[in-house]
C-alpha cells in the first residue's frame, strides 16, 4: 500500500474518534439538561426514578462509544500497516 493510504486510514479514524467523544459529551449534556428541567418541578417522580426512561441520550451515548471503538480499532490497524511496510 502507497504511504498515502495509511494516513487516510488513520485520518478517518481519528474522525471516528473524534465524533465518537462528541456523541458522548452531547449526550451527557442532553441528560443533564433533561433531567435538571424535571427537577425544577412539583412532580418529580420521572426525575428520582428515572421512569420512563429518557432513551436520546442512551442511544446518543452508545453510538458515540462505538464510533469512538471504530476509530480506535481504524487507527491501530493503520499504524500498524505504516510501520509494518
Amino acid at each position: 500500500m502507497p504511504h498515502s493510504d495509511y494516513l487516510v486510514l488513520m485520518g478517518i479514524g481519528g474522525v471516528f474518534v473524534f465524533l465518537g467523544l462528541v456523541a458522548i459529551i452531547w449526550s451527557h449534556i442532553e441528560s443533564k439538561g433533561y433531567y435538571d428541567s424535571l427537577s425544577g418541578r412539583a412532580d418529580v417522580r420521572e426525575y428520582l426514578e428515572h421512569w420512563p426512561p429518557h432513551l436520546a441520550s442512551g442511544t446518543l451515548k452508545a453510538g458515540g462509544w462505538i464510533a469512538f471503538i471504530i476509530g480506535l480499532i481504524l487507527l491501530a490497524v493503520g499504524s500498524g500497516f505504516w510501520l509494518w511496510g
